[in-house]
């Protein structure tokens, strides 16, 4: 059987709706959301199919790479057709044009150039494609929460699925109860995504989906503060086959530590006064699923034992119970920004509970570590938030040079900040937010040394370290030459 696959663009309804007409033109097509970043390395390796359609993708990929890949598609007789509202690149060669079909329409949007080559009617399908409209914005969130599920838990067939509702002009009505599931994830956790293409956090992505799986172990993740440790706990427990189980965070310094043995337990009706009636801990809750206990450093001894008490036996009693016990098998993930060995060192938690919640331990890198990411990460927070795009250059260059103790959320409160106040020097937009933060620094003076010669050595090793070990970057900060710089770190 001959088959064809269309190859689409992510982001805009326009992309979703240009493989619907597309569909609409083949009846029958197999449909794949595409980036460009991704495009030669697939057509390298694609298989069983006579015609290859690429709707909306930039061919800006290695241009090498690519020609070769359509060179070694024609020689299958494969056909590739490349749809676009916009022209090739200038640089790419004859040896890509030359071994594809291609159409550039005078409209920028793909979706027209799709209805021109096919001749199709595009205007029945506009308004799913038209966020102004409410079938586009419902479109839209559909569209958004697939491709969270793409990014996230490696879900190819969502987007797809969505394109074929829009090749059948259905309603929201005819949407599936699995994808009315998947909106309602979207909204509760579409904003609790792990940003960036550094080492560091391809690394950290990596170690999640080796971990997911395994969804017995217990897993203490450590990291500052703002940094995504519930995100990381998010990931694992939807990446893992309790992913259809319930997800229980809970904050172990919120609570009155005489309350936490009945909200880890639960109590029976009339157990004390105002106990009107039977009420299920947080164990109870999540049975099947995973509880993920942030700020474990702050559980209080008394507290500490009575839950390494239930992680130990996997049973317990609920509070005024009669003596049955209830069971529950659950997969604890525990988070922490203090040092759980110094203080274990220090007898303020307990050595046998630590080693139980430790199994695997899982460092989730501060911002001044993967700075290369703020781009990218600042970019997400102002689409999701309806802000705008991509920051100038000089905007990223001021936020890279800022050391963010306070990580992703304080970057993204200065991103706030700036929207509100209408700041576009970010240069003014730090110097404002270090002001206004500076009686919340830390006064940590007492490694100073008390020569002055030594002390000025010491403060331009630590400006040194602020910005990397860049020199230049330095010498401006301090005021000073270059050769000045290199003759203190000497």
């Amino acid at each position: 059987m001959e088959k064809t696959l269309i190859l689409t663009g992510w982001k805009h309804t326009d992309y979703a709706v240009a493989a619907a007409l597309a569909l609409r033109h083949f009846k029958s097509a197999d449909i794949l959301g595409m980036s460009r970043r991704r495009l030669p390395e697939f057509l390298e390796g694609v298989t069983g199919y006579v015609e290859i359609v690429i709707l909306g993708v930039s061919l800006t990929g290695d241009a090498g790479r690519l020609a070769k890949a359509l060179k070694a598609l024609q020689a299958k007789k494969v056909k590739v057709t490349w749809l676009s509202g916009l022209d090739f690149p200038e640089w790419m060669g004859d040896d890509v044009r030359s071994n594809l079909t291609s159409y550039i329409s005078p409209s920028e949007s793909i979706s027209v150039a799709v209805a021109e080559y096919y001749k199709l009617s595009h205007d029945e399908f506009a308004a799913y494609g038209d966020e102004s409209q409410p079938i586009g914005r419902k479109y839209l969130e559909l569209i958004q929460a697939a491709e969270y599920f793409y990014r996230n838990y490696q879900d190819e067939q969502a987007y797809p699925r969505v394109i074929r509702h829009i090749a059948a002009k259905d309603s929201e009505g005819k949407w599936s109860e699995s994808e009315r599931r998947m909106i309602e994830h979207y909204r509760r956790y579409g904003h609790r995504e792990l940003q960036g293409k550094s080492d560091a956090i391809t690394g950290l992505q990596e170690t999640i989906n080796r971990l997911a799986p395994h969804d017995h172990a217990r897993v203490l993740i450590l990291g500052e503060s703002g940094t995504g440790k519930e995100t990381v706990a998010i990931q694992l427990h939807f990446k893992s086959p309790r992913r259809e189980e319930p997800f229980v965070a809970f904050n172990c310094s919120s609570v009155n530590p005489n309350l936490l043995e009945s909200r880890f337990l639960g109590y029976e009706k009339g157990a004390f006064t105002g106990a009107d009636e039977t009420t299920l801990g947080i164990f109870e809750i999540a049975n099947g699923g995973t509880l993920f206990l942030d700020e474990i450093g702050e559980l209080p001894l008394e507290a500490q034992g009575l839950l390494l008490r239930v992680l130990e036996e996997g049973r317990f009693q609920r509070l005024g119970g009669n003596g049955q016990e209830v069971e529950v098998d659950v997969r604890v993930i525990a988070a922490t920004n203090r040092d759980l060995a110094a203080m274990v060192r220090d007898g303020k938690f307990r050595l046998d509970l630590y080693q139980r919640l430790c199994v695997v331990q899982l460092r989730i890198p501060p911002l001044r570590e993967h700075r290369e990411d703020i781009p990218l990460i600042a970019y997400a927070y102002r689409q999701r938030t309806h802000i705008g795009g991509w920051l100038s250059k000089e905007q990223v260059e001021a936020l890279k040079d800022y050391d963010f103790p306070g990580n992703i959320r304080e970057l993204n409160n200065l991103l706030e900040r700036a929207y509100i106040l209408g700041i576009d020097d970010f240069r003014q937009l730090i110097r404002e937010h270090r002001e206004l933060n500076a009686a919340l620094q830390p006064q940590d003076q007492a490694g100073v040394p008390d020569n002055l010669e030594e002390a000025m050595r010491y403060h331009v090793r630590r400006v040194c370290d602020k910005f990397n070990g860049n020199i230049t970057k330095a010498a401006n900060a301090l005021g000073v030459s270059r050769n000045t710089v290199r003759k203190y770190l000497e």
